[in-house]
């Protein structure tokens, strides 16, 4: 009985010690680049090898900020840019998978995009329209920017990958 626990014991002791070794294992052959552009960031070219043949997930997940004019309801003619930016709705590639269980341990990226969408309209208060927010404005959306990006690679609920990126930043990002 003791000998049959030991052995179990040790058997599991190997497994995760194979387990972890194989996730030590993980190179970056090539960093993904993030590009912005209004709303949007696109990561291109990220390549790894020693996956294994357990599906890798990336999963690019994209903040920013939404912009707003004020318009004056007593003079239509009275538009003036909002002075504070409101966050904007993040938004997310969802999982994609990097195909290294199809090819020997060697996972990429071409191309993945998420982009920033408009929260639900702001008060006039929010936007910092004249008059401390007085119910004389309307408020309207006049641009959307992804600021930051989080990319982040998933093995089992594992993370073997993480970069973090913002607008204005080195195109391959820092680590997280």
């Amino acid at each position: 009985m003791r000998k049959s626990l030991l052995l179990i014991v040790t058997a599991m002791l190997a497994v995760a010690v194979m387990s972890t070794a194989a996730l030590a294992a993980v190179t970056t052959k090539t960093y993904p680049e993030a590009s912005f552009s209004g709303a949007t960031v696109t990561l291109t070219d990220g390549n790894w090898s020693g996956l294994g043949n357990v599906p890798a997930i990336g999963t690019l997940t994209v903040t920013g900020e939404a912009t707003y004019n004020c318009h004056n309801n007593g003079n239509p003619d009275n538009i003036v840019p909002g002075q504070n930016p409101v966050e904007a709705q993040s938004g997310s590639s969802g999982p994609v998978d990097l195909g290294n269980a199809d090819h020997n341990g060697r996972g990429t990226i071409d191309n993945i995009t998420a982009s920033v969408t408009a929260p639900a309209t702001p008060s006039s208060q929010d936007v910092g329209c004249g008059g401390k927010g007085s119910g004389n404005w309307t408020v309207v959306l006049t641009g959307l920017t992804a600021t930051a990006a989080n990319f982040t690679v998933t093995q089992n609920g594992v993370v073997v990958f993480c970069r973090n990126y913002t607008l204005g930043g080195p195109a391959i990002g820092t680590a997280c």
